[in-house]
This record gives C-alpha cells, structure tokens and sequence, in this order.
C-alpha cells in the first residue's frame, strides 16, 4: 500500500444474522482465514497472476469446499443463507478465491444432487474435504447464453463414452482435478444433453493457454479440449438426455453463489471509499463531511445492503424446498449490476488515487465487470425474470 495512504478508520465487520452458533463459529473462522491467510497477499498475487491453489487446500481442509451438501459425504451441511455469506466474506478480500469455491460448489452439484448412492459415496468425499478442485464445463465457442446448442459429443462405446469437442470460459480450465461435462448424446435441443464426471487427468483432455483478463488474474480460465476422452458410464449423472435439466438447476444455485460474491466485492469497496473519504483532508476537513460525497458513500451503502438482502432471501427460499430461479436470477441481476456501480463510485471517491494500482479500488472496479457476465449475461437474467412474470414470448 502507498505510503500515501490517508490514515482512517478500520472498517467494522458486517454484521450478520446467522441461525446457530455453529454457523456462527464458522463464520469466526472464515474471517480468520480471511484476515490471516488470504489478504496479505491478494494484491501481489493477483497482479502477478497467481493461482491460489495453497489457499484452496486450506479451505478444504478446514471444511469450507462443502459447507452446501450432507454430512454423510463429507461436507457441512450449512444451509445456503449460511453458506452465501461465507462466499461474500471470501470475495471480499479476494474474489478469485471467492468466486472459485462457488464454482467448485457448482461443479459438485450434478453429483450431489443427481448421482447414485454408489457415485456419492464413491466421488463425493474426496470432492467435498479431499483437497480436490472441480470445474464447470457448460459453455463452448459457439454456445453460450445458447446453451442448448453446445456440440461437445459423448458417444457410446461399450460400457464407456467418448468425449470429443471444447468447452470455453472455464474457470479452473487447466488446474482443477475433476470436471462436470454436460455433452450431447442425443440429438440437437436441451433434451439430447448428458452430464458426466471427468477426471482432470483424463487422457485426451487438455488445457489451451488461460484467457488474458481484465481482471481475476490469478483466477486461470481457459478452453477444454476433450480429444476422444474416455469416461466409463459409472460416471454419467443421472439418465441420459437429463443433463440440460441439471444444468439449470445447478445455474440457479450458482447465480446465487455469484450474487454473493458480488456483495463481497462491493462491500469491499465501500469499506475503502468509506476508509478514503474520513482520512483524506481538503479545505481543512475530511472531504466525507462534504454533502457530494456524503450522500454517494449513502447510496453505496444501501445498494450493498439490497443486494444482500435479496440474495439471503433467494437463499431462504432455497432452503425451505420453495422455487427460487425468479428470485436468483433477480438476485444475480441486481447485486452484480449494484457491484459495478459501487466500485466505479468507489474509484471516483478515491480521486486520482483510485485510478493507480498503490489502491485496491481499481481492482475492485475491474473485477465486478465479470460478475455481470458469468453464470448467464445480466440480460440473459432479464430474459429469465420475464419469463416468469409473463410467460414464454409469443413466436
């Protein structure tokens, strides 16, 4: 940090409503691990393009890759309202490790949710507390928000499939340890779509070289290329042809983890807008007893609070067995859009200084704009939401 630093208050942390004192010890240590492991260094690592993997071993050792699925196999059996706040205190001080467990937490969905008793107990585990990274392969080159027209082809072969085709924009492309695939074994459509877990070390599966982003530079995505992967059918989640159905259902929870860890990040900057604004001086007082910036820092703050708030709630619907993709996709839409405004303001507060890298608001500001894309556009989240309140549109 520049030793230009105006001299402020330390931000208090958020506080949270949390149902039991076992969340609330778990929460204690998330901030600890915070503090401690994952601060100090999410700068330097970030600008040098680092992959965290030590900072993921930690957190899988201390049972935080699966606070979301059942005890039985390992993991925390934390109900979503729990385990979102503990993603939004991630992405707060590092949002490539924040947004990695959500993908991870993605990538063990179809498993969790889909698979046999056998396949649980079997993968599950390992997946959940082993040490293991997963990714999240739905989307190609040419398949996007069209998901439903990805080519990536599983083809039966004996008791095995043979994957062929590429995926893109796969975070932990090139670094996780297994890969939920969703292929086409029928034919074109949702209902021809398989799901599968590929193992990282498969022979015929390859990395190309991770994208050059503007942001979450210590996050590595990158394109998978499935050259004749072999996967036995033990390894297919749920029936052939469910694959599309599960991929949605694992979107709804994901755009969730992401909603939260736009929270995080925006939460972030505020923090540092707020630290700015009581220690910098001018005109022989703290520039946040000026209204112009007493009244921005007023707005950042209730566009945190919203967006946690509507990501809570989603997350409460979850946890009671009700419907919630309307209220996810409202949830993704308004904190990720929130997110992007909060850190713009944040740089604007800073001044000059929050255009330089000796302050954290400028990566706050170039890591909120991924969160508008991932997991489904924002208008893609406008089409959702929409069709809910007025049905499909007429053709």
């Amino acid at each position: 940090m520049s030793d230009r630093e105006p001299q402020a208050v330390e931000p208090q942390p958020v506080e949270r409503h949390l149902p039991t004192e076992e969340s609330r010890d778990l929460m204690a240590l998330v901030r600890d691990i915070a503090r401690r492991e994952i601060a100090p260094r999410a700068a330097a690592e970030e600008e040098a393009g680092h992959f965290p993997r030590e900072t993921f071993s930690l957190l899988s050792g201390s049972g935080l890759l699966g606070l979301a699925y059942p005890a039985e196999f390992g993991g925390g059996e934390q109900p979503y309202e729990v385990y979102l706040q503990v993603l939004e205190e991630l992405a707060a001080v590092r949002l490539t490790v924040g947004l990695g467990v959500s993908v991870h937490t993605l990538a063990c969905h179809a498993l969790a949710g889909y698979g046999t008793k056998e396949q649980k107990a079997e993968h599950l585990p390992a997946m959940l507390g082993g040490g293991l990274l997963g990714a999240y392969c739905l989307s190609e080159p040419s398949a996007g928000s069209d998901a439903a027209s990805l080519r990536t082809k599983a083809v039966r072969d004996g008791d095995d499939w043979v994957l062929t085709g590429t995926k893109a924009w796969i975070t932990h492309g090139g670094v996780a340890d297994f890969c939920t695939v969703l292929a086409r074994t029928g034919g074109e459509g949702a209902h021809g779509i398989t799901a599968f877990l590929v193992p990282g070390d498969a022979e015929g599966l390859s990395a190309a070289a991770p994208e050059k982003k503007m942001g979450m530079k210590g996050s590595p995505t990158a394109q998978l290329h499935f050259d004749g992967v072999r996967v036995p059918d033990a390894r297919r989640l749920g029936d052939e042809g469910q694959g599309f159905s599960i991929a949605l259902s694992a979107l709804d929870s994901g755009r969730l983890g992401i909603a939260a860890c736009a929270v995080g990040v925006a939460q972030a900057a505020l923090d540092e807008a707020v630290s700015y604004a009581t220690g910098r001086r001018q005109f022989g007082r703290p520039i946040a007893d000026f209204q112009g910036l007493r009244f921005l820092l007023a707005d950042m703050a209730t566009q945190v609070e919203a967006g946690r708030a509507l990501y809570l709630a989603a997350a409460r619907l979850r946890d009671a067995g009700l419907p919630f993709s309307r209220q996810a996709a409202m949830a993704k839409l308004f904190c990720t859009d929130a997110a992007m405004r909060v850190t713009t303001d944040a740089v604007q507060v800073l001044g000059g200084y929050g255009y330089t890298a000796d302050f954290p608001a400028e990566r706050y500001f170039r890591e909120a704009k991924v969160l508008q894309i991932v997991e489904g556009t924002n208008q893609i989240q406008r089409m959702v939401i929409a069709r809910h309140l007025a049905g499909p549109e007429s053709r």
